[in-house]
């Protein structure tokens, strides 16, 4: 895999007007939710109005996997309120996965790149047309956000969770030497074939799911693009990472050592 620094000279180089998209292209935002209420509306009213000033040609799958707070029910007025060609509820009937539900996403997507995010507002839709300008001034399959790059970071995590997220991004740019600096980051921009490409090969789940896909992208020579991000601890709800998540997390990251 070629990464931003590695791959030296991509392989074409189109350049496109600040913050504008071509008219050919399309970008899906994949929104996995569970027990979003609070955030789901923001975080859509945040992409509608960044994708609509930069011009972009978008639409917004929601996969809501049977939240008992009312997600569905947010996500079904949302829908009314954009219009269903931009707002696209897909919902599941239970929690099965974050690669299920990409690929569930993905079934009916109509945009030839996908961006995937969380729905906390952990991830500001600020930054996809600055993920756009680097997929096109570089032409890569993927763009990760990173907060260990540049002017990258987090907000509003203890001590604690800080030195478990460097801690474990630091073992596994040890052990794996993926050629990006921000493996378990879930915000990212991707081709859709890419990404189609990546799910068929991975079989992590939780956590190590994305990191697996970053790992994959090398061994199948996909290229990859960074940019700094900011990452802002979640607002509403409760955070999902426990002691169970580490766990799982540290075998994962064992056994794609042993295989990878």
């Amino acid at each position: 895999m070629a990464s931003e620094e590695a791959s030296g000279s991509p392989r074409r180089s189109r350049r496109e007007p600040e913050g504008r998209a071509p008219r050919q292209d399309k970008y899906s935002v994949l929104l996995p939710t569970y027990n979003e209420r609070e955030n789901l509306p923001l975080i859509v009213w945040l992409l509608v109005k960044s994708f609509s000033e930069s011009g972009i040609n978008y639409e917004i799958i929601i996969i809501d996997d049977g939240s008992p707070d009312g997600t569905r029910d947010v996500a079904e007025q949302l829908e009314k309120i954009y219009g269903s060609d931009k707002i696209l509820l897909r919902p599941r009937e239970k929690k099965l996965g974050l690669g299920t539900a990409y690929i569930h996403g993905m079934k009916h997507a109509t945009g030839n790149y996908i961006i995937i995010m969380d729905a906390d507002l952990s991830h500001h839709p600020k930054f996809i047309p600055e993920f756009i300008r680097k997929q096109k001034e570089g032409n890569f399959d993927i763009v990760s956000g990173t907060r260990y790059k540049g002017n990258g970071g987090v907000y509003g995590w203890d001590l604690k969770r800080k030195i478990i997220s460097r801690g474990a991004n630091f073992i596994t740019q040890i052990l794996l030497r993926p050629g990006a600096s921000d493996l378990t980051g879930s915000f990212r921009l991707y081709r859709k074939e890419v990404l189609q490409k990546l799910i068929e090969k991975c079989v992590s789940k939780g956590y190590v799911f994305q990191m697996e896909m970053i790992v994959r992208a090398r061994q199948l020579n996909y290229t990859i693009g960074e940019v700094p991000i900011s990452f802002v601890d979640r607002v509403y709800g409760e955070s999902k990472l426990g002691g169970n998540e580490i766990v799982s997390f540290l075998k994962g990251l064992l056994t794609l050592f042993a295989t990878t």
